[in-house]
C-alpha cells in the first residue's frame, strides 16, 4: 500500500470516528434535557441551548472568521427568518417529544425527517418518489410506531406532556426538520454551512422568545448552577461539538456514509436514558427502533449510490 494510499485510508477512519462521535453526542440531547425537566420549565430550555451555542458561534465568528456576519438581504430573509422560525419550531416541539414520549420515542419521530424531505421533494422540487423509496419510508413508519407504543417517559414526569404532545411535537420537530434541510439545499451552496447555521440561529433564538412570549411563557432564567451547567453541556454537545464533528466528517468522507455512521444517534440517546431514567424499550421497541435507523441509513446509502451514478455518467458524456 503506498503512502498516499495509506494516508487517504487514515483520513476516512478519521471521518467516520467524526460522523460517529458526532450522532453519538447528539444523541445526548434527550436525556440532558430530561435531566433539566425537574430544574426548569421544558419551554425555555430550547432557546438557551440555542441563545447559549449562538454566542460562541459569534465568539469563533469575532476571533476567527468575521464574514460569518456578512450577508445580502436574501440570506437574512430566507435563512435568518425562515430558517431560523424552522430551528425555533423545532426547539419547542422537540421538547414536548423527549417530554411526552420518552428519549427513544422522541428520537424515532424524528427520524421520520428524511421521509418528509423525499415526499417534500416530490412535491416541491419534483424528486422521484421511486417505490424503494416508499418501501423505507414505510419501514421507517411502522418502526415509528412500534418504538412509540413500547417506549416510556421515565424520569420526565415534571415536564407534564402527555403522549399525545408528545408524538404531536415529535412529528412537528421532524416536519421543521424537513423543511430546513430542503432550505440547506440552496442555501448552502450560496452562503456556506457554517454561516446559514449561524444565521439560523440567530433568527431562531429571535423567533422562540418572541413565540413563547405570545404563548405567556418567555423564557425563564436558569434557577440554578445544577441548571446552568445542564444547559451548557446542551449546548456544547448537541450543539457545538455534534456540529463540528460532522462538518469535520463531511470533509473527509461523503455525505451519505457520514449521515449513515451518524444514525447511531437513537441508539445512544436509548441507552443512557435506559441507564440514567430507566426509560426501557419492549423488544418490540427496540425492533422498532432498529427498523427507524435501517430504513433511513438505507435511505442515505442509496442517495449517496445514485449521486456516484449520477456523477459517472455525465463525465463519460451519458444522459442521466
Amino acid at each position: 500500500m503506498t503512502s498516499a494510499s495509506t494516508t487517504h485510508s487514515h483520513h476516512r477512519v478519521i471521518g467516520y470516528l467524526f460522523a460517529l462521535g458526532a450522532g453519538a453526542t447528539w444523541g445526548t440531547t434527550g436525556p440532558l434535557s430530561t435531566g433539566l425537566y425537574s430544574l426548569m420549565p421544558a419551554t425555555s430550555i430550547g432557546f438557551w441551548r440555542v441563545l447559549i451555542g449562538t454566542i460562541a458561534l459569534t465568539i469563533w465568528g469575532v476571533a476567527f472568521r468575521r464574514d460569518l456576519f456578512k450577508a445580502d438581504r436574501k440570506g437574512w430573509l430566507i435563512v435568518g427568518l425562515g430558517g431560523g422560525a424552522m430551528v425555533a419550531l423545532f426547539e419547542i416541539a422537540y421538547q414536548f417529544a423527549i417530554g411526552g414520549v420518552g428519549v427513544a420515542g422522541a428520537a424515532a419521530l424524528l427520524y421520520t425527517a428524511p421521509v418528509m424531505v423525499a415526499v417534500l421533494a416530490r412535491v416541491i422540487l419534483k424528486e422521484a418518489l421511486t417505490p424503494t423509496r416508499i418501501a423505507l419510508a414505510v419501514l421507517v413508519m411502522v418502526g415509528v410506531a412500534l418504538t412509540v407504543t413500547g417506549g416510556s417517559n421515565a424520569g420526565a414526569e415534571a415536564a407534564r406532556m402527555g403522549v399525545t404532545a408528545g408524538i404531536a411535537g415529535g412529528l412537528l420537530s421532524a416536519l421543521s426538520y424537513a423543511l430546513t434541510s430542503l432550505m440547506g439545499r440552496y442555501a448552502a451552496p450560496r452562503y456556506g454551512v457554517v454561516k446559514v447555521l449561524f444565521l439560523e440561529a440567530v433568527g431562531g433564538v429571535v423567533l422562540i422568545w418572541i413565540a413563547l412570549a405570545i404563548w405567556g411563557k418567555a423564557p425563564a432564567p436558569p434557577p440554578s448552577g445544577a441548571a446552568w451547567r445542564g444547559l451548557l453541556g446542551l449546548a456544547a454537545g448537541s450543539v457545538i461539538a455534534a456540529n463540528l464533528l460532522f462538518f469535520g466528517a463531511m470533509k473527509r468522507i461523503e455525505a451519505a456514509p457520514a449521515s449513515v455512521a451518524a444514525t447511531i444517534e437513537p441508539v445512544v440517546g436509548a441507552m443512557l436514558a435506559l441507564l440514567l431514567f430507566s426509560q426501557r424499550l419492549t423488544a418490540l421497541g427496540w425492533l422498532g427502533l432498529l427498523m427507524v435507523i435501517s430504513g433511513v441509513a438505507a435511505g442515505y446509502l442509496l442517495e449517496g449510490l445514485k449521486k456516484q451514478l449520477d456523477a459517472e455518467a455525465e463525465e463519460a458524456g451519458r444522459p442521466v
